[in-house]
């Protein structure tokens, strides 16, 4: 498959317009990262905006991703992704003439949107490639375009001060505006040469606008499942509450919204499955049997997916934010060179992201493919946890790279099995599993937002991370089901309905 990527025909040429968009929204998603204290020094930010800011970079992305995976499913992948990367340009001037706390944190909160893009490629990789291979497929998607949050963290401090008119400043400004102007370029241009699906197949939409279930049981876990989403977004509201950015009252006001919201989405899930829920429809055991439609084969094994990618790609997020801000700090680097060492986490994407889809095509088993990754993740990260001054930085940086192989290969693995569960609502279920991503980030940005800003502090973050790892890869171990899907299924026994 890497051979035939270079030769840029069929479906190969696809795979390359979708990993190099992918790549640049996570470009532009993380611009911030490289230059929180130099951002911070020249707004007289506290910590605490700070990294508030980088809190709300990830806010958004978790409504965006369930969105825009319905979007998807109905407008599919070429108008998507081309709409996503155009937008993206608007965030980014926006942040790079910010002038004021406010003005970043509405600037970066419209910029979570760009990173729901994983999502809409995630479907067109997935209907150009057959099962035996879209482990590997979705991982060179996935860990290519995750490369991009590498060059953020390492080209474009650079440019910054390449194009800075003082010696020792950096044009900051400049460099994120440059960024956006490069993903809206980018946008026509995949608009004009990429296809929804391979000749002479037709693109299944996806009308309902929401998930199907089987079952009274399953639409009750269905809704639970979505209820952390909503009070991940409440979390955040709270923290703007604290660095004052929202008063108590428009916090109070943001809750009730959010209540609401979580609401009509469940009623209009009711509304898709009403008959099923009523009793009025009851499918057949050995359909629900043959498309995984059960609680424990499909919603169960949807929260499983959700919660590996959670600290797989969520851990990722989150510590890829505060990474440079770390090195930085930790080992008294210069911003340029703490960026640099940095990079070397988001690095791994390049190829690990692939090893964990391979993985997941050829060891016989996904299920174990993903439980020993995320195992990885958790133990990794308990080791990153002993990270400290006096340690030599290429031991450190070893330790980061460590770390960040088996997050990038768990990642990975998630994918492996994502797109099998079924083609015709990948978007929606990819929506969802990415959504989770994005809900570990908050979860864990939030969490190291309130940790003291000490070499204990960053240990106890690690730890945390590690702990929670293992959590998820013990119930993957108990829980997950291997994916009955034989090369060449594209439709279940209900999707046809």
């Amino acid at each position: 498959m890497l051979r035939e990527l270079l030769s840029f025909r069929d479906r190969y040429r696809i795979l390359n317009y979708a990993w190099c968009a992918f790549f640049l929204t996570f470009v532009v998603w993380f611009n911030y990262a490289p230059f929180a204290t130099v951002i911070r020094e020249e707004l007289h930010l506290t910590i605490a905006q700070s990294r508030t800011i980088s809190l709300c970079n990830l806010a958004l992305t978790i409504p965006a991703r369930i969105i825009i995976g319905t979007i998807l499913d109905r407008l599919g992948p070429r108008v998507t992704f081309s709409a996503i990367l155009i937008y993206a340009a608007l965030p980014c001037w926006a942040f790079a003439g910010a002038q004021n706390f406010s003005q970043l944190v509405l600037s970066r909160l419209a910029m979570g949107i760009v990173g729901a893009g994983f999502v809409v490629g995630v479907r067109l990789v997935g209907d150009w490639f057959e099962s035996d291979e879209i482990g590997l497929a979705q991982g060179i998607y996935g860990g290519w375009g995750n490369f991009g949050s590498f060059v953020s963290q390492a080209f474009l401090p650079i440019v910054a001060l390449a194009t800075a008119a003082n010696a020792g400043s950096e044009n900051w400004r400049l460099a994120i505006a440059l960024s956006g102007l490069v993903s809206l370029g980018f946008g026509v241009l995949f608009y004009l040469n990429v296809q929804n699906t391979p000749p002479g197949k037709r693109y299944q939409r996806s009308d309902v606008g929401g998930m199907e279930v089987t079952s009274r049981a399953s639409f009750s876990a269905l809704t639970l499942t979505n209820l952390p989403l909503f009070l991940v977004l409440g979390s955040i509201a709270w923290r703007l509450q604290l660095v004052g950015f929202l008063t108590p009252n428009t916090m109070q006001q943001v809750w009730v919204f959010l209540v609401g919201l979580f609401l009509l989405q469940t009623y209009h899930t009711f509304e898709i499955n009403r008959e099923v829920i009523l009793g009025q429809k009851i499918y057949p055991a050995k359909d629900r049997d043959s498309a995984e439609r059960t609680l424990r084969e499909r919603v169960g094994q949807l929260f499983i997916l959700e919660l590996a990618y959670a600290v797989s790609f969520g851990s990722e997020l989150a510590v890829v934010s505060m990474l440079p801000e770390y090195f930085e700090e930790t080992f008294n680097l210069s911003r340029q060179l703490a960026s640099l060492v940095a990079a070397t986490y988001p690095l791994m994407n390049l190829f690990a992201r692939p090893v964990g889809g391979l993985i997941s095509d050829k060891i016989g088993s996904r299920k174990w493919a993903l439980t020993l990754t995320i195992g990885g993740v958790g133990l990794s990260y308990l080791i990153m946890s002993k990270i400290n001054p006096n340690m030599g930085l290429p031991w450190a940086i070893l330790l980061t790279m460590f770390c960040a192989f088996f997050v990038c290969a768990g990642a990975g693995a998630t994918f492996g099995i994502a797109p099998l569960i079924e083609r015709r609502m990948t978007g929606q279920i990819a929506g969802n599993i990415s959504a989770y991503g994005s809900v570990g980030s908050v979860l864990y940005a939030m969490t190291y937002s309130l940790l003291p800003q000490t070499v204990a502090g960053n240990n106890a973050f690690f730890q945390i991370i590690g702990v929670t790892g293992i959590v998820v890869a013990c119930l993957c171990a108990l829980l997950l089901k291997e994916p009955k899907v034989t090369k060449g299924d594209v439709e279940s026994a209900i999707g046809s309905r």
